[in-house]
């Protein structure tokens, strides 16, 4: 690289987990239109500073984020690009790590990466370049010096920032115990949602490894959760709609292995799933079984519902009661008790004593209707598409989960006497 190439490259030097640690924080919103929002991220507190300093001077940009320790590869900071015009990087902590984060950000986003460093030598130069930094700053670093990296960042900038795209809905089931008829409930209200909301709705079925929403629903697919979670690393928008199946009703569905597939899926593995499927479906609805503490942080932590399938008796209430007393506190998820199956003074138990075990009253009440069921099943028929009280309950808690009225205004009829 000559000297004339260098100086310009160290001038004229681009792509999600949440931040380790924040130090300071901004809301993006509140700065003007023309000012530049910054991303810091540098785990040494001194060169933090200098940054800061830098820019204080400027009325170009201000920094609204600072991450006082490098993000984790496999969690690409998702709202990066949202919120934010510029990420400075620092490279002296850890360069190779540095490197890797850089890369890994520029090849995610659009938006404006520099780096920062007391070296200049001009392999680390080049490196960075190819990494897809769009400035290299030398500490100790001028305001004139960060003025005119700003400048051609605003230039890069486009005229119009586009509409931020929001993630879709996710509602998750979640049973007390086995066989208390989650997957049963949860493909029903998918369709009935998809057909209520007119809006894309996706089923994912994680009730692993036996899952078995798609026989439910009366659909066969080549693809299943296995798929998707065996190549989390490669799995993005374009790859999960090969991984899909539409059902009549026009919801598109995420089953369970068809055979029997043992599958580890972490936290991480979990969230990146769910994270992909809401930035194309306005509502994603996951069956996840009887077997949530394990996921519990990825399912739970992200969503707008948790509905929990309770049947009532004394094994099931107890159960409730121990997982709302763990896993549902203030500030969580909205959490909607739903007791499937149910008949008045089931077992001698009555609502009063269901509302004392359970700590709270529940939200929806299932009737039983075992003919109703059986036929579904027996002709592949989803009870949504069935006129039947379950359906009609399942039509109303879909209704609402999409903000419509939970039972449908009645049209007033003609009459020639008003």
């Amino acid at each position: 690289m000559s000297k004339t190439d260098k100086s310009a490259y160290m001038s004229e030097t681009a792509r999600n987990r949440e931040p380790v640690m924040s130090t300071f924080t901004q809301d993006p919103e509140s700065l003007g239109a023309n000012v530049l929002s910054v991303a810091l991220i540098g785990p040494e507190e001194l060169g933090r500073r200098a940054i800061v300093t830098a820019l204080s001077e400027s009325q170009q940009a201000k920094i609204t984020r600072e991450f006082s320790s490098y993000p984790e590869l496999d969690y690409v900071p998702r709202h990066l690009e949202e919120k934010y015009d510029i990420v400075i990087v620092e490279l002296d902590s850890n360069p190779e790590y540095a490197l890797d984060l850089v890369e890994h950000i520029c090849s995610n986003t659009s938006l404006t990466l520099m780096v920062y460093s007391a070296r200049a030598d001009s392999e680390l130069l080049v490196r960075c370049m190819r990494a897809g930094a769009r400035e290299f700053l030398t500490t100790p670093i001028t305001p004139t010096s960060m003025a005119e990296a700003l400048v051609r960042a605003s230039v890069r900038r486009p005229a119009t920032v586009p509409p931020k795209k929001t993630t879709g809905k996710l509602l998750v089931f979640a049973g007390a115990k086995g066989g208390s008829g989650v997957t049963t409930i949860a493909s029903n209200f998918a369709v009935a949602l998809a057909l209520e909301s007119g809006s894309k709705t996706l089923l994912v079925d994680l009730d692993l490894p036996l899952g078995d929403a798609a026989l439910d629903l009366g659909i066969t697919s080549q693809f299943s959760t296995a798929n998707a979670i065996q190549n989390i690393n490669r799995l993005d928008s374009t790859f999960l709609t090969k991984l899909l199946t539409k059902h009549s009703s026009g919801l598109s569905v995420l089953p369970a292995p068809d055979k029997y597939t043992p599958i580890h899926a972490t936290d991480e593995v979990i969230e990146k799933l769910l994270s992909v499927t809401r930035q194309d479906f306005d509502y994603v609805v996951v069956d996840a079984g009887c077997s949530i503490g394990s996921t519990y942080k990825a399912l739970f932590e992200g969503a707008a519902t948790v509905y929990l399938m309770v049947q009532v008796t004394i094994s099931e209430l107890r159960n409730a009661n121990r997982l709302i007393a763990e896993f549902y506190r203030p500030g969580g998820p909205k959490l909607e008790i739903v007791l499937n199956r149910y008949t008045h003074r089931s077992l001698g138990i009555d609502d009063e004593n269901i509302t004392k075990a359970l700590t709270m009253p529940p939200t929806w009440k299932i009737p039983s209707d075992y003919p109703a069921a059986l036929r579904a099943q027996n002709t592949a028929t989803p009870l949504a598409l069935i006129d039947s009280p379950i359906s009609k309950i399942i039509k109303q808690m879909a209704r609402t989960a999409c903000g419509l009225p939970a039972v449908p205004e009645k049209k007033k009829g003609f009459s020639l006497f008003g």
